[in-house]
């Protein structure tokens, strides 16, 4: 970790998802260039999440901790639930624009609520460096 807070400073740490067989497939999704966005809660940052910057270049972590990806955010948006352009949906890279809104009405139900006027962060990211390419 020494090695990437000194190669991206400032970056800030997270993880995909909320558990190891979602992380797993989310970040296997980011290797391949499925995924380049992500999204979440506005609700989740007002609470003290660091909100998504343009330029900034982030860690995403494994279940257990470990570095996995660095990404670099190259757009942020907020927009309702209801809202999402198809286009972000499918650069989430989970499956078509009706899998993804079910995939995520489950996952914010399971994290807080679910409710289509919520406002979400959705940030557009490319990805840097794949840690376990070393």
């Amino acid at each position: 970790m020494e090695r990437l807070a000194s190669a991206y400073p400032g970056a800030e740490t997270f993880t995909f998802g909320d558990g190891p067989d979602l992380c797993a497939a989310l970040l296997a999704a980011a290797r391949s260039g499925a995924k380049t966005a992500t999204c979440g809660a506005l609700r989740d940052f007002e609470a003290g999440e660091p909100m998504p910057v343009v330029g900034r270049r982030d860690i995403a972590l494994d279940r257990d901790g470990t570095p996995a990806l660095v990404i670099e955010t190259t757009e942020v948006t907020l927009v309702r639930f209801r809202d999402v352009p198809e286009g972000i949906a499918l650069a989430e890279g989970e499956g078509t624009f009706e899998e993804w809104r079910m995939g995520h009405e489950r996952f914010f139900a399971r994290n807080g609520g679910y409710d289509p006027e919520m406002m979400l962060v959705c940030e557009r990211f490319r990805l840097l460096e794949d840690l376990d390419a070393r």
